[in-house]
């Protein structure tokens, strides 16, 4: 496993599925936050990428008490 990705260093795996790996990391200031990794065979796929972003979108604008903020996201 990764010990840092996108500056974000890296705590422990949470878990995996068919999309990616999903880690617990922290930011600079200690703030916990999950980091899903994306499964290789997706990263280079141009259509996935598209619907990344979208739902990268789509998750920022739904907030509240059981639903997680997206602090950051890079589909690149």
């Amino acid at each position: 496993d990764p010990v840092e990705i996108g500056g974000y260093p890296l705590e422990e795996r949470l878990g995996s599925g068919g999309m990616g790996t999903v880690f617990l990391a922290r930011t600079s200031s200690g703030r916990p936050v999950a980091i899903k990794l994306i499964h290789q065979q997706f990263a280079g796929d141009d259509e996935f990428r598209i619907r990344f972003r979208q739902e990268v979108a789509a998750a920022r604008r739904v907030s509240g008490a059981f639903t997680a903020a997206v602090v950051d996201a890079a589909p690149e």
